[in-house]
């Protein structure tokens, strides 16, 4: 029986090694021409001046140093900053206090667990839309406008960011809130335990995987928001600097690198794609170590 079991086994292995690179080849293959030769060529391009990709020219690391430089990168570059750590803060706290609400037997919850999820179902340009003419409703009374105001643009993008993401971490969040041991909940509260040293001492510990994914999808989510920014403020107001260039104050990053792409200048495209392989880096690297930081602090079931 047990060589009959080995030989079955290394029948099936040698059959997945036969047939693996008939499966694995066209996704590789779609992998390279969709994601790795277009990082490449990016990455080529922004070292060069062009229009046309045809007709590139190298330059070295001109274009880097324009980016650098470059005053409305920079204010976007903190901007955007501000919005991830605020944003990340707002979406993980409000879903986690939803999730752990709607995992505590009340009536309803799964009506509830759909209702939340529903806005992250709408895109991006479209939510933009519609949180511009609430707010504009709104601020209407004091005869202001969302595009007026660059606190009232960072807040507006706060409450969508928040409204759109709060029911998909949620989703995130009640998986990992189901599958705390109950062994460890019981022996919490027969050793005394108050709700809130169970809740930090043995909940959140166990719930640290969900944390650490929800944290990474919420940060590179902040980062990288273009369509909602386009949508509510488009960047604006404007506010014009002593050299006479002017600044949007609520541009995003994502959207600085758009705008910059279609500038008038002939350099534009180049500097563009210098803006991004920075962004690209950027957003990379806080990813990881975010990643790194908070599976520290998983707890080993």
């Amino acid at each position: 029986m047990k060589t009959n079991k080995i030989t079955n086994d290394n029948s099936v292995k040698a059959a997945t090694r036969r047939w693996a690179p008939l499966f694995l080849g066209p996704v590789v293959i779609a992998f390279i021409i969709g994601f790795v030769w277009p990082f490449i060529q990016g990455i080529w391009l922004s070292l060069c001046n062009f229009r046309l990709i045809s007709d590139a020219e190298f330059i070295g690391f001109e274009n880097y140093l324009k980016a650098l430089q470059d005053a409305s990168f920079r204010h976007a570059f903190w901007y955007t900053a501000l919005f991830a750590i605020v944003s990340l803060v707002l979406i993980n706290v409000l879903a986690f206090a939803v999730a752990y609400a709607l995992t505590q037997s009340i009536k309803g919850s799964n009506l509830f667990r759909t209702v939340f999820f529903m806005p992250n179902l709408i895109g991006g340009i479209v939510l933009g839309y519609i949180w511009s003419m609430i707010f504009d409703g709104i601020l209407s009374r004091w005869s202001t406008s969302i595009l007026l105001n660059s606190k009232f643009g960072f807040w507006g993008l706060i409450i969508l960011m928040c409204w759109q993401q709060i029911g998909y971490m949620m989703i995130i969040y009640i998986a990992g809130l189901q599958n705390v041991p109950g062994e460890m909940l019981e022996a919490a509260c027969i050793d005394g335990a108050s709700r809130w040293q169970t809740l930090f001492k043995v909940t959140i510990p166990n719930v640290m995987p969900s944390i650490t994914i929800c944290m990474f999808l919420s940060l590179t989510n902040g980062f990288k928001l273009f369509d909602q920014n386009l949508a509510l403020t488009g960047g604006q107001p404007f506010n014009i600097q002593p050299d006479g260039t002017s600044i949007k104050t609520t541009e995003m990053l994502a959207l600085n690198i758009f705008n910059t792409f279609y500038g008038s200048s002939s350099s534009s495209q180049g500097v563009a794609q210098a803006k991004a392989v920075i962004f690209f880096i950027l957003v990379a690297g806080l990813g990881l170590a975010q990643l790194a930081y908070t599976r520290k602090k998983e707890v080993q079931q």
